[in-house]
């Protein structure tokens, strides 16, 4: 597996790093997470759509016990401003700004992360589980995924409002 993960990082640095914390909780499943009732015995473990932005990496990862948007620091790049384990670190993306947990990955170094699903029992396979993985982080990095904020309401003057104008809608007097 080295060496599929080497080869790949010369195409795309950050599906190289979502695949090497994939192997991680490979390990962490098969060591702390065995037989723990809160996973999800038809979910395996997936990094789903990891990407650049900014200097960090950012992707879906997919557990049995979890799905979670993670920031992750690229090998080669500038480190994320230091942050203590369990705090909250808010970080700009395209659809918007997302609060992360500031945490460690043995072997990876700083992972953030996004809960979006925990435990993950409303998946019944694999795939129902990558199709929303995929999809959420399409809407992550997608700008048209937020809403327009609220127009502000028009101003109202009470000679416009006892005149009846506003409710006409005619032109408000100055």
């Amino acid at each position: 597996m080295e060496t599929d993960v080497a080869g790949t990082a010369q195409v795309n640095p950050a599906h190289a790093l979502g695949l090497r914390i994939e192997a991680r909780y490979r390990h962490v499943q098969a060591t702390a997470m065995a037989d723990i009732p809160i996973c999800n015995p038809a979910l395996g473990i997936a990094a789903t759509g990891f990407r650049t932005h900014g200097d960090r990496a950012f992707g879906i990862v997919t557990t049995p016990w979890f799905m979670k948007l993670v920031a992750a620091d690229m090998p080669d790049g500038r480190p994320a401003a230091p942050a203590a384990v369990g705090t909250t670190v808010r970080i700009g993306l395209p659809a918007g700004e997302v609060d992360f947990i500031a945490g460690e990955l043995d072997a990876v170094g700083r992972v953030d992360s996004c809960s979006l699903f925990s435990p993950v029992f409303e998946f019944a396979t694999m795939e129902a589980a990558l199709e929303i993985a995929e999809e959420a982080i399409c809407v992550f990095f997608d700008p048209g995924a937020l809403e327009p904020p609220p127009t502000p309401p028009d101003a109202v003057n009470r000679r416009d409002l006892l005149c009846g104008r506003f409710f006409r809608g005619e032109e408000a007097s100055e």
